[in-house]
């Protein structure tokens, strides 16, 4: 774990660079909320790392070591936890669920997940994946047809929304083909506040509301009432089923199989002494409509801020996406999605240059000696991801967008015909215990959308792309990502 030898002189957090600050301040007043990761990386290249900044009066540690990232996360959940602050406020939210929850809680939670997001579940969903997917190419149709520009974070938002809550809840809102669905409004909400109160100094909220707290507030009890909704009419729905198979078998074994993420968490919950609270359940419902809503879409954003940009490179995603749908306009099956290789690559590629997560956030639960520095438990860490994908060690030419360094045939090459390229410093999933559940169904969203854009339709930026920024919202965002599309 990289524990500093007894010989050697071990460095406390105060011994550590750090960028100067203000008294109490600390270094926030530097740190403005939708740049503060540029900043952090910033310092990095001007200090080295580890070096410590002050939120306030708390130092936080700021790491940039590929191998001690994985070593941490190995040690998920015994010795390490998240950035406790995470888990504060998504209580305060109703959100504790799978993303952030820590302890014993987590793993039980965390088998249920990766059940409801497995490859065979998600196999079986394809023909739902295929007619959302289809649902988009309407809307996108329309647009192209009657020459509007086309906001493709938001639409991109609305699709991974449907498919979260078809795949994971059973029922699909359909916020594609209804423009005033207020879910998809008020989900856009949270992560930005959930930055907002991270980074702020005290948890002022707590004694007094400003506009922003009290809409924010307002929109929170209408997404709970949707998930308590939602799960009375999933729990409905198990209560009927379950008595027609009574009905239907009343000697078998009438047990109703979950069909779905919800049903299997409230099956769990209402066994005898299961110690699963309806709390609990609303809670990671509605974590997984953020983390689905907001991860996939901004990495397919950032793809399309090079495909917008690069006729010779859409022409190339377009020939291949044509060649494996054929005639179809979105593709076919969960067989043929898999020859959609390119697809996934170009947004990979686009997060390695704009990562969706720019810093995993830790803490030690106990004291630990890390590259000769003493971390007392509860010290807060920062391992910073674009430097180390951006490192020419790792990868051979990392400033060029290339998605062909994440094709089967080029990984595959000799190390001399191909340069660097180290897929472990590639971290937008996370590792070790906790790596992401949803990993496997965001490749095929992005093989999906990619393949079914670029074969049917041709797409421009509709601004400069220069223009376009990073923004953080807990997620590293495009600040805009407007496209003219035409009918192929």
């Amino acid at each position: 774990m990289n524990a500093a030898p007894i010989t050697t002189s071990l460095r406390e957090i105060d011994d550590l660079p750090s960028p100067r600050g203000l008294p109490l301040l600390g270094n926030l007043h530097q740190l403005p909320p939708a740049t503060h990761h540029l900043t952090l990386e910033r310092w990095a290249a001007e200090l080295g790392t580890p070096y410590v900044f002050r939120f306030g009066t708390t130092p936080v540690t700021v790491w940039n070591d590929i191998e001690l990232s994985h070593a941490v996360m190995r040690e998920r959940p015994h010795r390490y936890r998240r950035y406790a602050p995470i888990e504060n406020i998504l209580k305060e939210f109703g959100c504790n669920g799978l993303f952030s929850i820590e302890g014993a809680a987590w793993e039980p939670q965390r088998r249920l997940v990766m059940q409801a997001l497995s490859i065979p579940h998600i196999k079986a969903f394809y023909p739902t994946l295929a007619a959302i997917t289809e649902r988009l190419r309407r809307r996108w149709e329309a647009a192209a047809r009657e020459g509007r520009v086309v906001d493709m974070t938001d639409d991109l938002k609305r699709f991974t929304v449907d498919v979260t809550s078809a795949l994971a809840f059973g029922e699909d809102p359909n916020t594609l083909e209804n423009e005033r669905v207020l879910i998809q409004e008020q989900l856009a909400m949270l992560l930005p506040m959930l930055m907002a109160r991270v980074n702020a100094p005290f948890a002022y909220w707590h004694y007094v509301k400003f506009p922003r707290d009290r809409k924010f507030d307002e929109a929170l009890i209408d997404v709970h009432r949707h998930i308590r909704e939602l799960m009375a009419r999933a729990r409905a729905r198990m209560r009927e089923e379950a008595a027609a198979e009574a009905c239907a078998t009343p000697l078998g074994d009438t047990a109703h199989a979950p069909r779905n993420l919800l049903e299997a968490m409230l099956a769990l919950r209402d066994a005898p002494g299961s110690g699963i609270t309806d709390d609990e359940v609303a809670a990671n419902v509605l974590t997984m409509l953020v983390a689905g809503e907001e991860t996939t879409a901004t990495s397919i954003a950032w793809a399309l801020l090079f495909l917008g940009s690069d006729d010779a490179l859409q022409a190339r995603v377009a020939a291949s996406a044509r060649g494996v749908l054929g005639d179809s306009p979105v593709c076919p099956s969960y067989g043929a999605m898999r020859e959609l290789d390119l697809c996934e690559a170009v947004c990979t590629e686009a997060s390695r240059l704009h990562p969706v997560a720019p810093y995993l956030s830790f803490e030690p639960l106990e004291e630990v000696r890390l590259q000769g520095v003493r971390l007392p438990a509860g010290t807060k860490m920062f391992m910073l991801n674009r430097p180390a994908m951006m490192d020419p060690n790792n990868y051979a030419d990392p400033e060029h967008y290339d998605p062909d360094r994440w094709l089967h045939d080029h990984r595959h090459e000799s190390a001399s015909q191909r340069g660097a390229h180290e897929p472990r410093a590639y971290l937008q999933f996370g590792a070790g215990p906790r790596v992401c559940p949803g990993r496997h169904l965001a490749a095929v969203e992005m093989r999906l959308v990619v393949s079914m854009l670029t074969a049917n339709f041709t797409a421009r930026l509709a601004t400069n792309p220069a223009d376009i920024r990073e923004i953080c919202t807990f997620t590293a965002v495009p600040s805009e990502m407007p496209m003219r599309l035409a009918v192929r």
